[in-house]
Order: structure tokens, then C-alpha cells, then sequence
């Protein structure tokens, strides 16, 4: 895939999480006994980490940042996972933060009032937008989506790649030519002042004002609704069985945007993309939306080493009630009995982390001549699967010490385990969990396609 581009305002999200038991006694208000603050890249930056993260291709992020303590925290978050390309900005650095109590958010805190100036663009930036193979523009009303010049390379570049717009109700209209438009259902009825009205309508009136090819208007836990270029509409709903009414939908915008556009540059059309797009914002709310993406404040360098890790994402489970599920092997060649097993796991919680051997461990498993498929892309291929949530990789012979730290409620092995005692059970158990084992669908095995393949 070639190189994809990130254009718009970002800010940094904190989530101070605690219990609340009793009032305070000057005015009837909860008290907040606070466990601890998690930190993570907000608006435009969660786009760019959500691609970065499931885009096989390098992501360059072109923002305003502040050169106060917010701006510096937020640079280093961000540079985990994108290429950033700074922008001046004038003023202080958005900060927002949400105060949560048992998984549900009580007050929201917003500071900062930084905009990207009108200056000059920088000569890199200029040479990457020109050079990308897909933009996405994530804008937050902060100013960079209005820049004038960006404005023009944007126009020019949308004649020749996809772009996707996520617009913002005080930032400007998208460019015209734009590939997708993904404007939310209360964003499109404001823009037309229409209250009432069919979204299939609505859509098509918002494609036909920016002058855009598509329009998407997200209508939440419904899906979406297509508005294309040959003038047809579309209803694209949920997948049966995601239900996320009342989970936290933060960051599900992001998601929808990031991963239309990874559909599309890879040659998708309008309506797979969209399609695609659906699928993936729901799977993402539904495993703990963007709180899975936080780390936890106050760690070195703005995070652990591991961050954003399939641990940070474990603990993201838990603080929301999820039913975390875990299981683990080679997946070297995957085949029917893989999916299998992975989809009976998920179907037994809320998220799952698959807990990946690496290469040095499987040769001491299985023998010098494998594994056939490296970690990095065996990992690859598992989170591509709708079923998987998360992969962390381990060099040991068993995950013992992955699972002493991701603390799964649920282990699933195969029915092939069935009278072995696992030498993960004793930790699983320490930390409350149960083991479950699976049937496995007969007559696949890595070797014995190896077997197949040698014959």
C-alpha cells in the first residue's frame, strides 16, 4: 500500500477513572476516589493511531502543536505510531478530560484554546501531501482543515487519490472532488436545517451541497447510510450480533473514517468501503472503543514500552465490566480450524487477545524449519480477523507470563488439549479465570498441510 496522510486538529484525551460511593457534604455531588488517569491522542491523533495501527502502510500526520506541557505529552504519544508534521499553533493545547465512574463518564473538563495559525506550510509537508497515496482529513474545528494552502494542495490531490473528509461543525466544508464525506446524522441535518427527513434524503442533499463524490452519514448504532456518485442510496447496517447502544461509542467517528479510507486505498469502492468502515467502528466500540488505546499517566515517556499494548487494552476491558477472553498457539499457515477456535473464543466475551508464539519459539516447538509464516506477519493476519480484538507476541514456550499480566477471565485451547494439564492453568486460575476447551474441526493441522504441500 502506499504512503497514507492524516490532515487535522489534535488534542489530548485523559480519562480519570475512580469509584464513587458517597456525596459531598457541601452539595449534593459525588466524591471521586480516583485509581488513576489514562492519556491518549484525541481527535485528529486517535485517527492517525487508529490507521497507523491497522493500515499496513506508514502514516504521516500533519497537525498544529503547542510547545506548552499538553503539546509536548501529546507530540510524544503520537510519535509511537505516525510521522507527525508540525504545524504552528496559536495558543494553548486542547485538553479534555473525562471523569468516569464504574465505565460511565460524569463530567467532561475542557482546557485549552489553540488554533493552527495562518503561517506558511512547510516544504515536507507540501512534498508528503503530493506524494500520498490516500488523505484523510480529521477535522475538530481547530483551524487546520481551513488552512488556505492546505486547502489547495487538497484540491489538487483529490483529483488523483482517495480522500475522506471527517467533517466538523464549526471547521469549513470539505474541498470539492472529495472521495467520501463522513458526516454524522445530527452534523448532516444541521447543515441543511433539516430536523425532520428521510437520512437516505439527507445524505444525497449533503453529497449534491460539497460537491463531494460519496457521502456516509453515520447514524450510530444503525450503521450508515451511502450516498453515492451515481446517485443511488444505501442503507449499510451493523453486523447481526454487535450491539452497542450502551457502550462508549468515543472514537468510533475515528475508527469509521480511518478504516474507509484503508478500504479505499486499497481499491475498494464506495459501498465495500463504507461497508468495511461499519463493520470496523462497531467492532471497536464494542471492544472497548477508544479507552482501549490510553496509557496509563505518569509512565515514563508518556507510556510503557509496550504502549498502546494488548495490556493497556486488557485493563480498558476490565474498567468498562468486559468479559476479557484469551487464547494462544502458533497460527503458522492459517486454516479453517484457526478461525474456528477464534470464533468460539470471541463468542465467550466482550474482547480477545491472542497470545502469538514467536518465531525463536515456535523453531523450539516445532522443529528449525519453522514457522513458515514470520510473527510479525502471522500477527498481521490475525487482526485482520473480525473476531480477533488484539495479538501480543511472546518468546517463551508457554504464555505463562503474558497471561499473568493480561489476567484473561476465559483461556481457550483446542479439544486436542482435553486430559493435558496446561502449564498456564495455575496463573489463569490465580487471577480468577477459568479454562475452556473448544472442538477442533477435524482434519486440519498446520503439518499436516506442510504434509500435503511436500507430497
Amino acid at each position: 500500500m502506499t504512503s497514507l496522510v492524516v490532515v487535522g486538529d489534535a488534542l489530548l484525551d485523559v480519562d480519570v477513572e475512580g469509584t464513587a460511593t458517597r456525596l459531598c457534604p457541601e452539595a449534593p455531588v459525588p466524591v471521586v476516589d480516583v485509581d488513576g488517569e489514562w492519556v491518549r491522542p484525541g481527535g485528529a491523533g486517535l485517527a492517525a493511531t487508529l490507521l497507523a495501527n491497522h493500515a499496513a502502510a506508514e502514516v504521516s500526520f500533519v497537525t498544529a502543536l503547542g510547545t506548552d506541557d499538553t503539546g509536548h505529552r501529546l507530540a510524544t504519544l503520537l510519535a509511537r505510531d505516525v510521522e507527525v508534521l508540525r504545524l504552528p499553533l496559536s495558543g494553548s493545547t486542547v485538553r479534555k478530560t473525562r471523569v468516569r465512574v464504574s465505565g460511565q463518564s460524569v463530567t467532561r473538563l475542557d482546557a485549552g484554546d489553540g488554533r493552527a495559525a495562518d503561517a506558511p506550510l512547510p516544504e515536507r509537508v507540501r512534498h508528503t501531501l503530493r506524494g500520498a497515496g490516500a488523505i484523510l482529513v480529521s477535522d475538530y474545528g481547530r483551524g487546520v482543515a481551513a488552512h488556505p494552502e492546505l486547502r489547495r494542495l487538497l484540491t489538487e490531490t483529490a483529483r488523483t487519490v482517495p480522500v475522506v473528509w471527517d467533517p466538523h461543525p464549526r471547521g469549513p466544508a470539505p474541498v470539492p472532488g472529495v472521495t467520501l464525506a463522513t458526516p454524522n446524522e445530527a452534523e448532516a441535518r444541521a447543515l441543511l436545517s433539516a430536523e425532520h427527513g428521510d437520512v437516505g434524503d439527507i445524505a444525497a442533499a449533503v453529497r449534491r451541497r460539497w460537491d463531494c463524490r460519496n457521502t456516509a452519514v453515520t447514524v450510530g448504532a444503525r450503521g450508515a447510510v451511502l450516498a453515492t456518485e451515481d446517485d443511488r442510496t444505501l442503507s449499510i447496517p451493523v453486523p447481526t450480533g454487535v450491539g452497542w447502544q450502551k457502550l462508549d461509542t468515543c472514537g468510533a467517528g475515528d475508527r469509521f473514517a480511518s478504516a474507509a479510507l484503508t478500504a479505499l486505498a486499497e481499491g475498494s469502492g464506495p459501498v465495500d468501503a463504507v461497508t468495511a468502515a461499519v463493520s470496523s467502528a462497531s467492532r471497536f466500540v464494542a471492544a472497548g472503543g477508544a479507552a482501549a488505546l490510553s496509557v496509563r499517566d505518569g509512565a515514563p515517556d508518556g507510556g510503557t514500552d509496550d504502549s498502546p499494548s494488548p495490556f493497556a487494552f486488557a485493563d480498558a476491558v476490565r474498567r468498562r465490566g468486559g468479559r476479557l477472553v484469551a487464547t494462544g498457539g502458533c497460527f503458522d499457515l492459517l486454516h479453517t480450524g484457526h478461525v474456528s477456535l477464534l470464533r468460539h473464543a470471541r463468542s465467550l466475551g466482550d474482547a480477545l487477545v491472542v497470545c502469538l508464539n514467536s518465531d525463536d519459539s515456535v523453531r523450539r516447538l516445532k522443529g528449525p524449519g519453522r514457522p513458515v509464516v514470520a510473527a510479525q506477519d502471522r500477527a498481521r493476519l490475525l487482526t485482520e480477523l473480525s473476531c480477533v480484538d488484539h495479538v501480543v507476541v511472546f518468546d517463551e514456550s508457554s504464555p505463562s507470563a503474558v497471561l499473568d499480566r493480561l489476567r484473561p477471565d476465559v483461556w481457550v485451547k483446542g479439544g486436542d488439549y482435553e486430559g493435558t494439564e496446561l502449564p498456564e492453568a495455575e496463573v489463569v486460575r490465580r487471577h480468577g479465570g477459568e479454562i475452556v476447551l473448544v472442538p477442533t474441526v477435524e482434519g486440519y493441522s498446520t503439518t499436516r498441510l506442510l504434509q500435503t504441500v511436500i507430497r
